[in-house]
């Protein structure tokens, strides 16, 4: 008897080694759902580690397009935190916002008849950048404690509607980067846009190896700018295709945009590889 009275205790403390642990949420940050030409959507918004703990501490904003949990929003968030870990660029909130119809909502109409026909549904950028301004914007800037410095990141057809909006609504926000942006997009006509005067803010830009009107379109730009223009135009053409360049250049596009003061980023590769001129980086 003496020895089961033993055994017992044994047996249940074995037990209790052997239990699962039970899992927790992981929590980066919050979601709502919005409307925007006709469609409801995500938008995310991914809190630095630390926005709870320190309650007076205010953050600048990172707007992603194609910011689904489906889309780029945690490869966009994991390199922001990645850089903010290296002091390579400044910590900031991120907001993703989810993109539907990627064609409608980031271009204007084209008059490529062969544009139109591939994707009938292109044209409703400036209302999908009205509803940023007037909707998402607003949403953010009233619940987050921001810095008053927003950033707007997008590639490709977003890249697009980054320098669209750059040109139709500089102040908009306080600086742009158009990666590998589409800018064959309607006869290459954004580049071909006469800029209005004012200042306007720095821009990051970049090429892979897209060639022929994506091509043109972009040195055609960047032609274009005016003396006074703060820019950075990162040319990887022999590097990266259009499917890597995202992940490839968003940290020097955050590091370009949201320079810290860190000393130690060139011993470690962390330098700006682009033409660059102006401010920021």
């Amino acid at each position: 008897m003496r020895a089961r009275l033993i055994l017992l205790p044994l047996i249940a403390l074995a037990g209790m080694a052997r239990a699962e642990p039970t899992p927790q949420p992981l929590t980066i940050g919050e979601t709502v759902t919005l409307e925007a030409l006709g469609a409801a959507r995500a938008v995310n918004i991914v809190l630095p580690p630390d926005y709870a703990t320190d309650p007076e501490k205010r953050w600048p904003v990172i707007y992603q397009l194609d910011g689904a949990l489906t889309q780029d929003l945690m490869m966009g968030a994991g390199l922001m935190r990645w850089g903010a870990l290296w002091g390579r660029s400044a910590d900031a909130i991120v907001v993703g916002i989810e993109t539907r119809d990627r064609q409608r909502e980031l271009l204007p109409a084209t008059k490529d008849s062969a544009e139109a026909k591939r994707w009938p549904t292109a044209g409703d950028s400036a209302a999908f950048r009205a509803w940023l301004a007037g909707t998402v914007k607003p949403l953010v800037e009233t619940r987050y404690r921001t810095d008053g410095r927003a950033f707007l990141v997008g590639e490709s057809a977003a890249g697009h509607f980054v320098v669209e909006t750059w040109e139709e609504a500089p102040q908009l926000f306080t600086g742009y980067a158009a990666i590998s942006p589409i800018l064959q997009w309607d006869f290459e006509a954004l580049s071909r846009k006469p800029l209005g005067e004012g200042p306007r803010p720095p821009l990051y830009l970049s090429l892979a190896d897209e060639g022929g009107a994506t091509e043109s379109g972009m040195m055609r730009l960047l032609a274009s700018l005016p003396p006074s223009q703060p820019f950075c135009f990162s040319d990887r053409r022999s590097e990266l295709h259009h499917s890597t360049a995202l992940h490839g250049l968003l940290p020097e596009a955050l590091q370009y945009l949201m320079p810290t003061k860190a000393d130690w980023l060139e011993e470690f590769g962390m330098v700006l590889r682009c033409e660059k001129r102006g401010g920021q980086g």
